[in-house]
């Protein structure tokens, strides 16, 4: 049996990131950490010429269409596509650039009081979750993000984010592009 195709077979079915212990208890025998990264290598390398690429997230290992395909197929998914509200996506950005943050915190950067939806809905969606409360009267809770966020997003680490210098520039046409993140197998669901 083809070790490598199992593990390209399971990456290729899951609906969410695999990381390397698990993809160890899918096969039917055993393989080293070493071999097993070395076969997500050569995997990597089979799909240099391909519209799909294998990366890494903070969760684990995933196929993805390459960015410079996502706008192709985004219409395919754009029915089941949610739409988030630039409130919305403003205050995941400022919890991910400024983590650990409190509902405090983000009101002041935006200049604007919180709706009670926006957290609850970054929370349901798993991007968002409470770290923590301040040690302040009233001991609010500080929010960061998720390991679901950054597998989302195709990030490995939040040191991967753009540099919020570069999102700054209202003339960047990747602005409110999908591509700024790449695109996972299942097309994310990005506002405009």
């Amino acid at each position: 049996m083809d070790l490598l195709r199992i593990i390209e077979a399971a990456l290729l079915v899951a609906s969410e990131p695999l990381d390397a212990e698990r993809l160890q208890r899918l096969l039917p025998q055993p393989m080293t950490r070493a071999d097993l990264i070395r076969a997500i290598d050569q995997l990597t390398l089979e799909c240099a010429d391909r519209a799909l690429e294998l990366v890494q997230t903070a969760s684990g290992y995933r196929y993805q269409v390459r960015a410079a395909h996502a706008a192709a197929v985004a219409p395919l998914l754009a029915e089941r596509a949610p739409r988030y509200s630039r409130a919305v996506l403003e205050t995941l950005a400022i919890i991910a650039y400024r983590q650990p943050v409190t509902r405090a915190d983000i009101e002041d950067i935006r200049g604007v009081s919180l709706g009670s939806g926006m957290l609850k809905s970054l929370l349901d969606r798993g991007w968002v979750r409470v770290l923590g409360h301040r040690e302040v009267p009233g001991r609010p809770a500080v929010f960061g993000t998720t390991k679901a966020f950054m597998d989302y997003f195709g990030l490995r680490s939040l040191s991967q984010l753009p540099a919020l210098a570069d999102l700054a520039n209202p003339d960047d046409e990747r602005i409110g592009d999908p591509q700024l993140s790449m695109l996972p197998l299942q097309v994310a669901d990005h506002a405009n």
